[in-house]
């Protein structure tokens, strides 16, 4: 088993090789599935086809922007967290996907990137729904842990061989330093995700946006100081902001 690193649109993409098949960790952007294909068949001189299992952590689209087209290349399966129904749900929904592809677009731009398409449906159609510590389909030296708190169906990957962990977007470097992600909607579920990695206590953490880092290097209790007591959303910042420019508005003095 080997796992390699390739740079992304905003994001590191890793792909996952054994001598027969392949395995995609994160659906990455739709910007990037020319890159994974380029990869598999240049770089790797293998069919495109020996791409079998491709994960969706969550419904960010750098983590789940390409899975459909992928799929429909290669015919690889998804395979994604047993949560009911779909994250981008209702009206909310709808505003909530474009708003996080905007976003993606802010992050590509503060890293230099062209601005790309990055559409994709906010609606995924999994092959698979993988229920906590279930075996990956096909690759059952790989497990699904579930780590909510940045959304309602966060999975982390454990390589139990190894003892490597890829936690998606549990957390993030910045700077220097890791820091619970943006939003977080979940605080209870994600501080007792931490705990859980913590507990579980893998020889090294592989992260969406940083790479792979030495578990000993992650301090688990800043984070759990870091992490927020309520929830911290697209929606919820808007209407902080929105009611402090009312109140400021109403504070005026009259003309």
């Amino acid at each position: 088993m080997q796992i390699h690193f390739i740079e992304g649109y905003i994001q590191q993409i890793y792909l996952v090789e054994y001598p027969d098949k392949l395995l995609l960790l994160d659906g990455c952007t739709r910007a990037d599935v020319d890159i994974v294909c380029h990869f598999i068949c240049k770089e790797l001189s293998r069919p495109i086809t020996d791409l079998k299992l491709i994960i969706v952590t969550h419904m960010h689209p750098d983590h789940a922007g390409g899975a459909h087209l992928l799929r429909t290349r290669s015919g690889a399966k998804i395979a994604t967290a047993k949560v009911a129904g779909h994250w981008y749900s209702g009206l909310d929904g709808i505003l909530m996907h474009w708003s996080d592809m905007i976003l993606a677009l802010w992050v590509a731009g503060r890293k230099k990137k062209a601005r790309k398409n990055l559409w994709y449906s906010r609606k995924l159609d999994a092959d698979y729904y993988l229920a906590d510590q279930e075996r990956l389909p096909d690759f059952n030296d790989w497990q699904a842990i579930h780590t909510q708190g940045h959304t309602d169906r966060d999975l982390s990957l454990y390589h139990e061989t190894t003892q490597r962990l890829y936690v998606a977007d549990l957390f993030v470097k910045v700077r220097g330093q890791f820091i619970p992600p943006y939003p977080i909607f979940y605080p209870n579920r994600y501080r007792r995700s931490l705990q859980r990695i913590r507990n579980l206590n893998p020889t090294s953490i592989i992260l969406a946006h940083q790479g792979e880092v030495p578990f000993t290097e992650i301090d688990f209790d800043r984070l759990d100081q870091l992490a927020p007591q309520i929830p911290v959303t697209h929606w919820r910042s808007v209407k902080a902001k929105t009611k402090k420019a009312l109140g400021l508005h109403q504070s005026l003095p009259p003309k």
